[in-house]
């Protein structure tokens, strides 16, 4: 790898890509973009993950191929209703296609799958239990992950595999490029429209803040990693799901809203009371809204803490406690102040 090496970014337009462009400062990036415009690269090339050499003529791809000495593969899709077809499409056959690059150009891949493809066997549908009305299936995604992984190491290209848990705002400031899944259930709190939680109160609930997620991938970039496996996690310093809902609450009173702690149940009491007592009886609307959030609240039910690289030598340093509830309580507070929820935001014209 040269002095000032060329990085091929894909993802540039998203959560992490968005973090990870001011990271990679000492480095020249190629950002490929499918449809977003793309700010802080070195150069935009337009092309299409999913087709043959990226969708670029002969000419284009040959001449990316002789430039290129790393890719950092962040593009996927990472919604849960996406359906099967569209999410192995991107995840496992755009990595595909991401490889054969990697192998012409003699380079390195940093592929960021997903911490959750440890937590499989937690999903709904491995579990046996009813799906209900959700759209949400977290199976169709862990199942794209691990055939994306699956297809980076049977290739033999030099590869790290970089594992993030569920990733949220800058750990100052909150900001995201675009909301996720946690902010969905994090609105319902602070909206009063969750009265309980499918989760035991000791459920960790592991998230880490976009910037660290990007300084982890630069780190390794920087030391040339060429194997192995990254965990960018909370690992044992994950918060209890309790706990959680009282960071939640507390970050609400201070924007002048009051929230209600829900109630923390077990899935199985769901299965057996709740929903077939209670939400039966809801708007269709309400019931798909529920069967979601029991969906994702699957992979956090009982599960065991993820392992963490954070600290190892190299890296960010590991998170602690007051990191990670710091880090919540900012993107909480980003959270209201971006949809104007609260005494203390409900005036001020948006940025």
């Amino acid at each position: 790898m040269s002095s000032v090496p060329t990085v091929l970014l894909t993802g540039a337009s998203g959560v992490i890509g968005t973090a990870l462009l001011p990271e990679l400062s000492d480095c020249h990036v190629i950002a490929l973009i499918h449809r977003n415009p793309v700010a802080g690269a070195d150069e935009l090339i337009a092309g299409d993950l999913t087709a043959p050499r990226l969708g670029l003529d002969a000419a284009a791809y040959k001449e990316l191929a002789r430039r290129v000495d790393a890719v950092v593969h962040c593009a996927a899709v990472t919604g849960f209703s996406s359906g099967p077809e569209a999410t192995h499409a991107l995840n496992e056959a755009g990595t595909r296609q991401i490889v054969r690059l990697v192998e012409d150009a003699d380079a390195v891949l940093y592929h960021v799958s997903t911490a959750f493809v440890a937590r499989t066997e937690l999903t709904r549908t491995r579990l046996g239990r009813d799906a209900g009305e959700a759209g949400a299936r977290p199976e169709d995604y862990l199942d794209s992950k691990r055939a994306g992984e699956q297809v980076v190491r049977s290739s033999g290209v030099p590869a790290v595999i970089i594992r993030p848990s569920v990733v949220i705002g800058d750990s100052r400031t909150g900001e995201i490029s675009a909301f996720q899944g946690m902010h969905g259930i994090l609105t319902g709190l602070l909206r009063g429209m969750l009265p309980l939680v499918p989760l035991p109160p000791a459920s960790p609930v592991d998230f880490v803040p976009q910037d660290v997620v990007a300084c982890a991938i630069a780190a390794v970039l920087r030391e040339q990693r060429r194997q192995g496996e990254v965990w960018v996690t909370a690992g044992e310093q994950a918060p209890s799901t309790g706990r959680v809902l009282q960071l939640v609450s507390e970050a609400a009173a201070e924007v002048g809203l009051e929230m209600a702690v829900p109630r923390t149940v077990g899935p199985e009491m769901v299965d057996r009371l709740i929903r077939p007592v209670f939400i039966a009886s809801l708007h269709p609307r309400a019931r798909r809204r529920f069967d979601d959030m029991l969906a994702m609240t699957a992979l956090f039910a009982g599960a065991r803490a993820f392992p963490s690289s954070l600290g190892e030598p190299g890296l960010p340093p590991r998170l602690d406690a007051a990191d990670v509830e710091s880090a919540l309580r900012a993107s909480v507070l980003h959270l209201a102040r971006a949809r104007r929820m609260g005494r203390r935001f409900a005036e001020q014209v948006p940025a």
